[in-house]
This record gives structure tokens, C-alpha cells and sequence, in this order.
């Protein structure tokens, strides 16, 4: 029987803390490029505990990239061309909510849409991409086997863990208003970011099995008496926090790949090719 690892190969995009020698074995840099440009930065492929897996950093690895100017088809098509079937995101956001609290993760389930001007779909004629126009249903948003086995995997760690969160992704890189905080929890808003949207429209047009982690770095500004949210505290409390992150990815990746059952990706896939109209 062929080795089960040999049958997933997961991207992760994120990047801080998985680069790391002692966890991600026999890393090679690779400049790739794709029809839709280059991605943020060389792609890193090695394993994780013998489980092959390709790294790229949303950012750069300078953390160069502002959200607005990512790349993010080149980001995805690119983990895509290198083989991947499954990946896994890291994200830091705001809590919306009072019970989501800083330090805590939470597995994303739902997004809300306030980016614009972000190229969204793979299916516009550039040379090289696919044809045809694709009306992607986008309920479920998230691969619920990959979110499944995030969830698993902080649970294990006994980490705090939110099994569900609908993330509202601004276009950045400023944050909320105070009023547009306040807007964001009345629509139903777990957590804010700027990077979920187009990052996952773009996965599941992929055909990849696509789930994301957020750790909560902050409350925003919705709430009484608290200062606005700044980079220093996002980035302290992000890098308090972010072994949860990296507990949570490696468990996940060893949990994908020690499944008997692939059937999912194909649905996947099936899902794509019949979501696109195409006129010869």
C-alpha cells in the first residue's frame, strides 16, 4: 500500500514560526511564477514530520506586502502548480464579540466581503488561466474536513479554541473606525481581518480543501472605553501566541494526512467544474 503521506501535500500560508529548521525538515527555496504573476515570495517546500508540505508567507517573509497590494492568485494558483491538495492559513484578527479574547483561536467558518478592487476569481482571461466564467457557490465557505482537523488539533493541545467565526475582512491596511466596528458586530461578525477574502474564494476555486485559524490579537474599538487598536499590541500578542498557531497547523497537517478517505477533494474539484459556464 503507498505511504497515506504521499497522497496529500499541504500548503501553509502564514509563515511566522514555521520556518523554523526543527520543524520543517529539508526545506527547498523555489522562485516560481504563475500566469497571474509571482506570489509574495519563493515558495518553501519540505516536510512536517514527514508529511510533504510547502510553505509561503502571505507578506513576504519581510512582511513587505500590505493587504491590498498581495498577490493572492498568484499566492494560490502557485501552491496549487506545486502540488498541493490541502491548505492551511494563519490569520491574525480583532474580536467582535466579548467571548472571543485575545489569546484565544478561533477556526473560521463565514466571511462578509468589504475589500474592493481585489482580484477575485481565476476565471478572466488572463493567458494561461482557466476559461469560461465561474459562478462559485460559496456556502461552505471552508473545507469542513480541514476545519475539522484544526479544531481537533487545538483541542488536543487544550488550547481555546472557537469552533465557529464569520470574519469580516476590510480592505486595509488602516483599521476600523469606531462606528464601522460597531457595523461590523451588528452584521453578525466574529473577528475582523484584512486577508480571509479573496485568499479562500480563490482556494475553493482552486479545488483545494482550504481552512483557516485566527488567533485574536485585540478587540478592535467597538467597546466602551477602550483605546483604539495598534500594531504594537497586535504584533505583542501575536507573538505571545503564535505556538498556538504553530500546534495547531502541525497537528492538523499530521491529522490530514493520516485519513483513509480523499473522496472530499474530488468533491471539491466536481464542485469548480460545475460552476463554470462556458461558451466555445
Amino acid at each position: 500500500m503507498a505511504d497515506k503521506k504521499n497522497l496529500v501535500k499541504i500548503g501553509i500560508i502564514g509563515g511566522s514560526g514555521l520556518d523554523d529548521p526543527n520543524l520543517f525538515e529539508n526545506p527547498v527555496e523555489r522562485d516560481v511564477t504563475t500566469p497571474f504573476g509571482k506570489p509574495s515570495d519563493v515558495l518553501l517546500e519540505g516536510f512536517i514530520k514527514g508529511v510533504p508540505c510547502v510553505l509561503l508567507a502571505r507578506h513576504g517573509r519581510k512582511h513587505q506586502l500590505q493587504p491590498c497590494d498581495i498577490n493572492y492568485r498568484a499566492n494560490m494558483w502557485a501552491l496549487r502548480q506545486a502540488g498541493c491538495t490541502h491548505v492551511l492559513a494563519t490569520t491574525a484578527t480583532g474580536s467582535l464579540v466579548h467571548h472571543y479574547q485575545p489569546g484565544d483561536l478561533v477556526v473560521l467558518d463565514d466571511f462578509i466581503d468589504r475589500t474592493w478592487g481585489r482580484s477575485c476569481t481565476f476565471y478572466d482571461r488572463t493567458e494561461g488561466g482557466p476559461r469560461g466564467v465561474c459562478h462559485l457557490p460559496m456556502r461552505p465557505a471552508f473545507c469542513e474536513r480541514a476545519r475539522r482537523a484544526l479544531l481537533t488539533a487545538a483541542r488536543e493541545h487544550g488550547h481555546v479554541c472557537h469552533d465557529t467565526g464569520t470574519a469580516v475582512t476590510i480592505q486595509g491596511p488602516r483599521f476600523s473606525s469606531r462606528a464601522e466596528s460597531l457595523m461590523h458586530r451588528m452584521w453578525g461578525g466574529h473577528v475582523v481581518n484584512m486577508t480571509t477574502v479573496p485568499e479562500v474564494v480563490l482556494a475553493k476555486e482552486a479545488g483545494l480543501s482550504y481552512a483557516a485559524v485566527a488567533l485574536v490579537t485585540d478587540y478592535d474599538c467597538w467597546r466602551e472605553n477602550e483605546q483604539s487598536v495598534s500594531v504594537s499590541e497586535v504584533l505583542e500578542m501575536f507573538a505571545r501566541n503564535i505556538k498556538k498557531a504553530i500546534d495547531v497547523i502541525v497537528g492538523a497537517v499530521q491529522i490530514l494526512a493520516a485519513e483513509e478517505d480523499y473522496s472530499y477533494l474530488d468533491v471539491h474539484k466536481e464542485l469548480v467544474e460545475s460552476a463554470v459556464m462556458l461558451k466555445e
